[in-house]
């Protein structure tokens, strides 16, 4: 009974102050929207004026510049084209030389003994190639010593 008394007059408190509030919410909130609205509305319309601003001077420029290119147009190509050569000629060379300086660096460790990445394979591949010459050796050597066996009898 206690409890039922608490909550309804806890209610009742609640329903006056929490009704007045919730009227204050329900404002807020719709005069926030109109806010952000007409904050939404006013970024957009200003950003569509610059790209409408920004189109007409685009315009305008080729229009003034397209004479312009049209008559230096002999120049320009060529000069575009050696530009293009050059800049790639300077990005291959730049990359090229970082390749070297990577490679370098590689046999550096190796030949120091840090075992960089790929060691253990350029040592089986040695140790393969070094096989193959002794065979190669061996059976020359094999071939000569027959030569001269059959050149004596």
């Amino acid at each position: 009974m206690a409890d039922q008394h608490r909550g309804t007059m806890g209610g009742g408190v609640l329903g006056v102050h929490g009704g007045g509030e919730g009227h204050q919410q329900q404002r807020q909130p719709a005069m926030m929207t109109a806010l952000k609205a007409a904050t939404a509305a006013t970024a957009g319309g200003s950003m569509l004026v610059l790209s409408g601003l920004i189109l007409a001077g685009t315009v305008i420029a080729l229009t003034v510049a397209t004479p312009v290119l049209v008559i230096f147009s002999p120049v320009l190509v060529p000069a575009a084209i050696a530009l293009a050569l050059m800049a790639a000629g300077f990005i291959t060379s730049g990359g090229l030389g970082v390749a070297a300086l990577s490679v370098f660096s590689w046999m550096y460790k190796y030949l120091t003994g840090k075992h960089p990445p790929g060691a253990d394979q350029l040592d089986n591949a040695k140790a393969r190639l070094a096989s193959k010459a002794r065979d190669i050796k061996d059976a020359a050597q094999h071939r000569i010593d027959q030569a001269q066996h059959q050149a004596s009898s």
